[in-house]
């Protein structure tokens, strides 16, 4: 039961993703286009996922052990370190973002919609997570 309510959260989610338009690069590059064409619209999908999101996770950083809605642990973030491989990671992330228009969700959401070129953002994005897990063993 617990995975088909997953597969249907994801299905909702990817569903969001098309019909808010972030699912499209040019619609993500268009936000960053500042000097140019730019377009606000991922600005406000945003805006109303931290909305969504906020209560639920102020809730679960107040407790001790915070669990799902299946009893499951829910792994928060312990470290309020800001160090050389958070920047890193998030300056690589920032990137890859911008020049493709895509971040894991929708580059998924891409593939499952048949748009083979999604796997030059899918490919890279998986060899990264790779070699981060063996750097982590070492």
């Amino acid at each position: 039961m617990k995975n088909l309510i997953a597969f249907i959260c994801g299905g909702v989610f990817a569903l969001g993703l098309m019909l808010s338009g972030m699912s499209n690069p040019a619609v993500v590059q268009a936000f960053f286009d500042v000097f140019g064409a730019w377009s606000p619209r991922l600005m406000f999908v945003m805006g109303g996922a931290v909305l969504i999101s906020f209560y639920p996770f102020q809730r679960a950083m107040r407790q001790e052990h915070p669990k799902t809605i299946f009893n499951e642990p829910i792994d928060l973030p312990t470290s309020k370190i800001i160090d050389s491989r958070l920047i890193m990671g998030s300056i690589l992330f920032g990137i890859g973002w911008g020049l493709s228009g895509i971040c894991p969700a929708p580059g998924l959401t891409l593939l499952g919609l048949g748009h083979w070129e999604a796997l030059y953002f899918i490919i890279p994005m998986l060899l990264g997570m790779f070699l981060y897990k063996l750097s982590q063993k070492a």
